[in-house]
């Protein structure tokens, strides 16, 4: 049901078993879901990556999520002398 939303910004879950929590968080459809807790900030210092699903944006900000949206992949395959 949660997931029938057709926005995806944040979520959160709340429950005494953080492990279960941590199982539901992962089928939620969102950008962002904590487990115990709501918007609530970085990571050893740093902000997370950041940025909704579905309807609620598109891309990432912050960490390698975030700088990889200003790259392009490309793949260059040299052969072997014959």
């Amino acid at each position: 049901r949660a997931n029938a939303s057709p926005f995806g910004l944040g979520g959160s879950v709340w429950t005494s078993d953080p492990e279960k929590g941590a199982e539901i968080a992962s089928r939620l459809e969102t950008g962002v879901t904590w487990v115990n807790a709501h918007i609530t900030g970085d990571f050893a210092g740093k902000p997370p990556p950041f940025g909704g699903a579905k309807m609620s944006g598109i891309g990432r900000e912050h960490g390698r999520a975030g700088l990889e949206e200003y790259t392009d992949l490309k793949t260059i395959r040299v052969a072997k002398k014959l």
